[in-house]
């Protein structure tokens, strides 16, 4: 079975999974994660009381809900309910069960770390510094992501002051600027990393966050000089913006003799962060 159509334990107990390569998520049986957590015997029984005793979960089923195909028991592909994962966890806070509570726990601590992150901003590049060293990335490394991560919300600062709208304009504009600089879309950029649905800036390496950094911060700045008016206008700064580090990778590639845009992943990273604190 690969990856596309895994089965994924919880507790030993599987869950079926599919992958969503156009809209780059995972999406998760329904039935089977209710079932796991409910420890029902009638798990469809047990969906419609759910719904029933939740009517704005109910009237946002079809919302949270995709039928799609997936393996039955009788080994045939057949059409089930599934949910990604913040559907699955909306379906979670409706089921009372003690196997449900420490997601709903962990929902609680999440929202609060988020409002607290609001108040003091600070609060949430020490939690990402945290959480980075907790995956096994170099010091040096998370310095350059936290900086990256500075860098891109001047970017979208900008974009949000023309209009710019989040979601789909955003990611347009992004892929405009990583293939600008890259050679490469986001989405080709992830499949030459090997990458689902990882953050594709988790993943590399300290120059490719520098130049990735120089093409954003360009365009910021000739956004600020030119001052787009529409949509098609911002697409062709963020194409300038991509450009201009596209043209400083190139040169160092020519200077150096190697190339800049690299295949190694996160696993890479770390596995070459560990070599070095092993010597």
């Amino acid at each position: 079975m690969n990856k596309e159509t895994a089965i994924k334990l919880f507790e030993q107990k599987q869950v079926r999974t599919l992958w969503n390569e156009n809209e780059e998520k995972w999406y998760f049986s329904v039935q089977d994660v209710v079932k796991i957590l409910s420890e029902s015997t009638d798990v469809k029984q047990y969906i419609k009381k759910m719904r029933s005793r939740n009517p704005e979960l109910n009237t946002n089923w079809g919302t949270i809900c995709t039928p799609l195909k997936m393996l039955a028991a009788d080994g045939k592909m057949r059409k089930i309910q599934t949910s990604d994962t913040e559907g699955i966890l909306r379906i979670i806070q409706s089921i009372p069960s003690k196997k449900a509570e420490p997601f709903k726990q962990w929902l609680a601590k999440v929202g609060a770390e988020r409002i607290n992150e609001i108040e003091d901003p600070e609060l949430a590049f020490e939690r990402a510094m945290e959480t980075y060293l907790k995956k096994g990335y170099s010091k040096d490394w998370i310095n350059q992501r936290l900086k990256s991560i500075e860098i891109r919300k001047e970017l979208t600062d900008e974009w949000d002051e023309h209009g710019v709208k989040k979601g789909l304009e955003y990611a347009i504009l992004t892929n405009e600027i990583t293939k600008a600089w890259s050679g490469f879309t986001v989405k080709e950029y992830k499949s030459f990393k090997k990458l689902k649905k990882e953050n594709l800036r988790d993943n590399m390496t300290n120059l490719e966050l520098v130049f990735n950094m120089l093409a954003e911060a360009s365009t910021t700045e000739i956004s600020r000089e030119k001052q787009p008016q529409n949509f098609n206008e911002n697409i062709e700064v963020a194409k300038e913006g991509g450009k201009v580090a596209n043209v400083a990778r190139k040169q160092l590639e020519k200077s150096s003799g190697k190339k800049i845009v690299s295949n190694n992943n996160a696993n890479s990273l770390k596995y070459s962060n560990n070599k070095k604190l092993d010597k």
